[in-house]
């Protein structure tokens, strides 16, 4: 006889738990002195569009010691999170408990992923690399230099925060702690997908708080906070989407850790910009671009599916 299976988690505590990843991802940076930003209130005219300078008692994202502190941080909140997860897998597994670590493991990702779903992000920025090779930037060519383009970019400080460090802790935290919790409550794949990186996007609300210090404490700087945070909640949203259906098709935290390291090397393309650069080049910019939007619509779903995937069945 058929028996209905009981979900490990209810849907309100998938959302709490989701929320309380999101806060201890966000509020470690908070938690310790040596992590917060400080800015003076003074307010400062400025012409629109430019930031202040930075006064010497402040403490900024890119200080090198606030960097250190947060770094350190999101590496202990993305441990408890992970933590967390095999708390709530061990209590709810009952006299199956002895596998909880095996399962867990898989359940947030800590697999391999074959080579295919690697490849999806980079043929979307099909546009931007054909541009990178066209001012001969790529590497290996001739405006290609190892030491600024490898050791200064990516063994600072700030390559450590912005192509590790960030990128690995954040995929970890609101790709495989969220969506494990949510599929524990046996939430389908659609809201899996658009709804959990909603977390991830409302996670990134507090950087108003900084944009509107370093424009100048007036209103035009608090306008530009406002629309600033709109504009990254919506890009990250729809980034989380992205990596949320590579997660969930590939069953492995590698795609998506992938994709966020390339778009962050990568940054937002910037087609017309690009254009105006290389105006005997316009039509080949646009053909690249449009080749690469394509290839990413067509091959999507194919090079992301991988059948060990346990959300993809």
């Amino acid at each position: 006889m058929y028996r209905e299976t009981i979900p490990l988690l209810s849907t309100t505590s998938a959302h709490l738990l989701a929320g309380l990843f999101a806060f201890t991802y966000v509020g470690s940076i908070y938690a310790s002195k040596s992590a917060r930003l400080r800015f003076s209130k003074r307010k400062v005219n400025l012409p629109e569009g430019q930031a202040r300078l930075k006064l010497q008692a402040e403490r900024w994202r890119d200080d090198p010691d606030v960097i250190k502190a947060r770094l350190f941080a999101v590496s202990s909140a993305t441990l408890i999170c992970c933590m967390t997860v095999f708390i709530v897998m061990k209590n709810g597994n009952g006299d199956n408990a002895t596998n909880v670590t095996p399962n867990a493991w898989l359940h947030l990702g800590f697999t391999w992923s074959n080579a295919w779903p690697l490849l999806i992000t980079p043929l979307l920025y099909a546009g931007p690399l054909y541009v990178q090779f066209l001012e001969k930037t790529l590497p290996f060519q001739e405006g290609w230099d190892f030491e600024d383009d490898v050791l200064s970019r990516f063994f600072s400080i700030f390559g450590l925060r912005n192509y590790f460090v960030a990128p690995i802790t954040e995929e970890i935290v609101f790709r495989a702690c969220v969506l494990t919790v949510y599929h524990l409550a046996d939430a389908s794949q659609n809201k899996m997908i658009f709804l959990s990186p909603l977390v991830f996007g409302a996670a990134h609300v507090h950087h108003a708080w900084e944009t509107y210090h370093r424009y100048g404490c007036t209103a035009t700087a608090a306008k530009r906070a406002i629309i600033s945070t709109i504009v990254q909640v919506a890009y990250t949203s729809v980034f989380g989407f992205y990596c949320c259906y590579l997660f969930l098709r590939s069953g492995s935290l590698v795609p998506p850790i992938a994709a966020h390291i390339f778009c962050n090397i990568m940054g937002v393309p910037q087609p017309t910009y690009e254009m105006s650069l290389l105006p005997h080049r316009k039509l080949s910019i646009v053909v690249a671009y449009l080749f690469g939007i394509i290839g990413f619509v067509c091959t999507l779903k194919s090079w992301s599916y991988t059948d060990r995937s346990l959300y993809w069945q």
